[in-house]
């Protein structure tokens, strides 16, 4: 018995063509009627700015040891 064979091909398309024919068949009430209307984008929010008590001052250079 050889794995792919015409029968299971077929078996197979056909299978496929009938379960493309229901889902049409299901989907075929809303293809009438008007289109919706296009999207429209949301407007960009702003990013919230820090205040001053959260900012990290940058760090100073490290006090060089005496020799």
């Amino acid at each position: 018995m050889r794995l792919v064979s015409s029968d299971l091909i077929r078996n197979f398309s056909i299978g496929f063509v009938i379960a493309a024919l229901l889902i049409a068949g299901a989907n075929a009430e809303s293809w009438g009627g008007e289109l919706s209307s296009p999207a429209q984008a949301a407007p960009m929010p702003r990013a919230p700015q820090p205040s001053a008590e959260f900012v990290i001052p940058p760090a100073s250079p490290p006090a060089q040891a005496p020799r």
